[in-house]
């Protein structure tokens, strides 16, 4: 066995809150390898801030979070996914509890969590950790992750392709960021927990790992996919030239927040009833509609009028940034923008995390489980990263001992490549993919929009394929390719779309149809 080479029981790519958690929940005499692009703490669960549904107040339901989500998904949810999720979701928050995680409590009650409000639910159902949920509950994943003896972490790893034997997913060729070479790694199960791809547009509330690497590398296997045309812009982000990817949480809204236009004026109610509450992709519409109509660069988020210890108890994160950019959020409204912040369709798999290549499971972002529909409902996504976490590690733990030893694979052939002296062309590919997603993919669609973008990605995916024959591989040329490869996905199942429904707003089909259908598209 040469140095670059690894054998597991399980791979899993990816360490958010799916990748940690499925590591967590597989039996201690599996051995498990956790790669992470990065440093571990650096996805999208650490940056999460409102928090997680749960069904934990005794006046909520199970059947009332199914009803609130399926509303929201807008016709599309698959109800089966839907339940086994919200069933899911007390039982999760007590294993998160039992891990360390520390959620707030109401004031007076030490056992009672504190919960919040949230666009879309009819309950208060959000538990949290103040604005840091998800950075509360990667710190406490990680340091069991690093405490556990039977998983291996490694660092700094981007998955290229997935090795197959006869049909069978045997692991993963993945490229070392710090050697720049790749390395084999082979075991019976291999988990994607790779999250999404909202790194494909201009503006985005995502770090900078978010570039599709899972459902592209699925989709390169034979895995279908659904419901891409489905990209959740997250209503507020702030504008700021030094405030990249930084989220102002839709809890300010719950709390009273108002939406205002550079004049000081409200103008959510007229666009809706429910005003700011209303969900998502009306918010980020209006605003999107309002920021084009008076050709403005934002518009404003006033929360000024809660007290000083209000905020900051309740947004000390939120405040404190602001503060360093010279935005007093107690004195003045926050200056916002919508921003691409989630995948609402991905891998399509079954309430076990399994995809159509046997050996493959793909959880949390990357994958489409028919929770979210045609738009996720506010906090339900960490939910859906646990619980088919644990669905995923339970069918791994009940079949691997009847899955086969991997068979040999060849090692990484590089002998017919050379190093690149022409980075600039991925820098330049790069930017011109996530403008025109922006301009042609956006919050707005329309069918001759959509043929430029068509006609970009094919042009586009030509150089990057021509690029990938010939030199090394790079880190940045791998999240290319696979943007390039998602972006792609992402026109063909918008085209495929006939409608405006939930997410997927066109100009040339304003209305719904009378049957929802999930968007699949075959390899």
């Amino acid at each position: 066995m040469s140095s670059n080479s690894f054998q597991h029981d399980v791979l899993i790519v990816g360490s958010g809150a799916a990748g940690l958690s499925a590591a967590l929940r597989l039996p201690s005499h599996l051995r498990i390898a956790l790669l992470s692009k990065g440093d571990l703490n650096q996805g999208s669960t650490y940056w999460a801030q409102g928090g997680m549904a749960a069904v934990l107040d005794s006046e909520d339901t199970v059947e009332s979070h199914v009803a609130d989500t399926l509303v929201a998904g807008a016709g599309l949810c698959d109800e089966e996914a839907v339940r086994f999720t919200v069933s899911n979701s007390r039982s999760c928050v007590e294993w998160l509890v039992d891990q360390g995680v520390d959620f707030d409590h109401l004031p007076d009650a030490a056992k009672e969590f504190h919960l919040a409000m949230e666009g879309g639910h009819s309950h208060r159902r959000i538990i949290h950790a103040a604005d840091r949920t998800g950075r509360a509950i990667s710190e406490v994943l990680t340091e069991r992750v690093l405490a556990a003896d039977n998983i291996e972490v490694f660092p700094h790893r981007v998955a290229v392709d997935l090795v197959q034997h006869e049909g069978r997913c045997e692991g993963a060729y993945i490229f070392d960021r710090r050697s720049d070479r790749v390395e084999l790694f082979q075991a019976r199960a291999v988990v994607l927990a790779t999250g999404g791809a909202s790194k494909a547009y201009l503006y985005t509330s995502n770090p900078d790992g978010a570039s599709g690497d899972g459902i592209a590398i699925a989709w390169r296997a034979g895995c279908r996919v659904a419901n891409l045309e489905f990209n959740q812009f997250h209503p507020t982000c702030l504008y700021h030239p030094k405030a990249k990817s930084f989220l102002i949480t839709e809890a300010i809204r719950g709390e009273g927040g108002k939406l205002l236009l550079p004049d000081g004026s409200r103008f959510m109610d007229r666009f809706d009833s429910r005003g700011e509450l209303a969900p998502r992709d009306i918010v980020a519409r209006a605003i999107d509609h309002e920021m084009k109509r008076l050709g403005i660069d934002c518009v404003y988020l006033d929360i000024s009028h809660k007290s000083r210890d209000f905020l900051e108890e309740h947004f000390p994160t939120i405040s404190a940034r602001c503060l360093e950019l010279g935005i007093d959020i107690g004195r003045e409204p926050i200056p916002v923008v919508p921003a691409a912040h989630y995948t609402c369709g991905g891998v399509v798999v079954d309430t076990a995390g399994r995809s159509d290549v046997e050996g493959l499971y793909v959880i949390g972002e990357a994958s489409s489980t028919g929770l979210h529909g045609a738009n996720r409902m506010a906090s339900n996504s960490l939910l859906e990263c646990i619980v088919y976490a644990e669905s995923a590690a339970a069918d791994i733990a009940a079949t691997i001992d009847r899955a086969p030893q991997p068979h040999p694979a060849a090692a990484w052939d590089e002998s017919q490549v050379t190093d690149s002296d022409e980075d600039v062309v991925i820098s330049h590919n790069w930017d011109e993919l996530r403008r025109f997603m922006w301009d042609y993919v956006g919050i707005v669609r329309t069918n001759k929009r959509l043929a430029r973008a068509e006609h970009r990605i094919a042009l586009l995916q030509a150089e990057i394929n021509e690029y990938y024959s010939n030199y090394k591989v790079s880190n940045d040329l791998l999240e290319l390719r696979n943007l390039a490869m998602v972006a792609e996905l992402m026109i063909r199942c918008a085209q495929a779309r006939k409608e405006s429904r939930g997410l997927h707003f066109t100009l040339d089909y304003p209305d719904l149809l009378p049957e929802a259908a999930d968007t699949v598209l075959v390899p």
